[in-house]
């Protein structure tokens, strides 16, 4: 293959920043492998010549068995793009740890594991780049988000010393660290947050959170998927790419202030924002 034409393994691929993403690099005539749970959702990916595949990253045997799929086919995977996950929003007494460890497993160790299954290819080629998608979420906290603030902080901590690890090998690792993006992915936190808080004590709150976060993921105030997308395209295409790339709404400055503000601040702020009330 040409040099700057890539082997791409992408996940989550069957909507949102995924799908997107996957149209794009394959526009940019990468060689494009889309894996999701619900592969109905992405055969219109296939006229794009993007081969699509059935993976399901808390299963080990799924995902060995995709990377071998695209093995098999090209020879070497070139780009993991670990974009697979999902939101589960409720408060801390009371969702439930079986929820609780889906939610790190699907976000954390499902990521983990598929890296771990393409490094021995990338290493042995003397080249690779893993893109974690992360969140500003993995930078500062909303109250009522604490799992899925656990998962993405994970996948800032893994993505830094996974990073040092392996670049003497000549693989990089980027973090693609979003802000508000106008998808489905609040309206379905807004759903879990429901879910979880009926009928206890955090419920009025709760109800408050979730209606602000439909508000804004069903309004016109956030940004749109393409900025994701684009960063995505300039990590795998950028010959010295970033460590990080923060794009969308509130990608920089909820950081900055979520940095500088003392703790009681944040917390104060933050309560406000979603209109938690004593």
């Amino acid at each position: 293959m040409k040099e700057n034409k890539k082997v791409i393994l992408i996940t989550g691929a069957s909507s949102g920043i995924g799908y997107d993403a996957a149209q794009a690099l394959a526009r940019q005539r990468h060689r494009v492998y889309a894996a999701a749970r619900r592969i109905e959702l992405m055969e219109p990916l296939r006229a794009d010549g993007i081969v699509t595949m059935k993976m399901d990253v808390t299963d080990s045997q799924s995902m060995s068995k995709g990377v071998q799929k695209v093995l098999e086919a090209e020879g070497r995977i070139d780009v993991l793009v670990n974009n697979a996950g999902y939101g589960y929003f409720g408060a801390i007494e009371n969702v439930t740890m079986e929820e609780a460890r889906r939610q790190v497993e699907v976000n954390v160790f499902g990521l983990a594991e598929l890296t771990q299954l393409v490094l021995p290819v990338m290493r042995k080629q003397g080249s690779g780049r893993i893109v974690n998608i992360s969140s500003i979420a993995g930078r500062m906290v909303l109250p009522f988000g604490g799992w899925y603030h656990v998962s993405k902080f994970s996948v800032e901590a893994l993505s830094d010393a996974l990073r040092m690890e392996v670049r003497p090998f000549g693989i990089d690792v980027v973090m693609i660290e979003p802000g508000g993006i106008k998808t489905d992915w609040g309206i379905i936190a807004a759903k879990h947050l429901r879910e979880s808080s009926q009928g206890t004590a955090y419920e009025n709150n709760a109800l408050r959170e979730a209606a602000l976060l439909d508000k804004a993921y069903r309004g016109n105030y956030l940004s749109s998927p393409a900025v994701v997308t684009r960063a995505i395209c300039r990590a795998v295409g950028s010959r010295r790419p970033r460590t990080r790339y923060r794009v969308g709404l509130g990608s920089r400055s909820m950081i900055i202030f979520h940095s500088l503000l003392p703790a009681r601040c944040w917390d104060s702020l933050m309560r406000r924002f979603v209109r938690i009330k004593a």
